[in-house]
């Protein structure tokens, strides 16, 4: 009897561990298999003090990040004075943008304007009529009629001049003919070497 309750150990059925697999037809055409499941090593990324593709290493501390920041700044400001002096049209103001404007500041910085001479003349009546020589101030009302008279006459003429290159070289432009002519003479009250942008063009050279 005993034996007949007694079964072998090669009778009893080990229970077997079924892996579910999904199908490869369930899977969408765009499926990408991970490393993981291609058997390949996954390492861990190493963390870094700087970030991707800087150039220099990250702040130590706060101090240091404005430090850092206020270098920047500086570079970038100098950076945006030397294009706009050099008339680079990324650094330009609104009103120094275009062709036209570029026309015109050639047309004022190729003649010699009476409006250079005009503070400096004013600055010598403003002088003149301090002192209580009569002499002198009829002097300085003079040379302050002249200038007026000579900066009205010079205007005129640099206007006269850009209204007509303008209308040959941009006889389609949108801007306004009023507007380059007071940019024009504006410029022409401005010393030489104060004007932004710079001369690209000497004095007397054809425009």
């Amino acid at each position: 009897m005993p034996s007949l309750f007694r079964r072998k150990q090669s009778d009893v059925a080990t229970p077997e561990v079924v892996e579910e697999v999904t199908p490869a037809e369930s899977r969408p055409k765009s499926y990408t298999p991970s490393k993981k499941e291609l058997g390949q090593a996954t390492p861990k990324r190493v963390a870094t003090g700087r970030r991707f593709g800087a150039e220099t290493a990250a702040p130590a501390n706060r101090r240091e990040q404005i430090k850092q920041m206020r270098e920047r700044q500086r570079q970038e400001r100098a950076e945006a004075t030397a294009g706009m002096k050099a008339g680079d049209e990324r650094y330009l103001l609104a009103r120094d943008r275009g062709p036209e404007r570029a026309l015109v500041r050639d047309i004022v910085d190729s003649r010699r304007t009476v409006g250079t001479y005009f503070f400096g003349g004013a600055l010598i009546v403003l002088v003149g009529s301090t002192v209580q020589i009569p002499a002198v101030q009829l002097a300085s009302n003079l040379l302050w009629l002249l200038l007026a008279i000579g900066v009205v006459i010079d205007s005129v003429l640099i206007s006269r001049k850009i209204k007509r290159l303008v209308k040959d070289r941009f006889p389609k432009t949108s801007q306004r003919v009023g507007s380059l002519q007071i940019y024009g003479v504006m410029r022409g009250l401005t010393f030489r070497r104060m004007r932004v942008p710079k001369p690209r063009v000497e004095l007397g050279q054809a425009v």
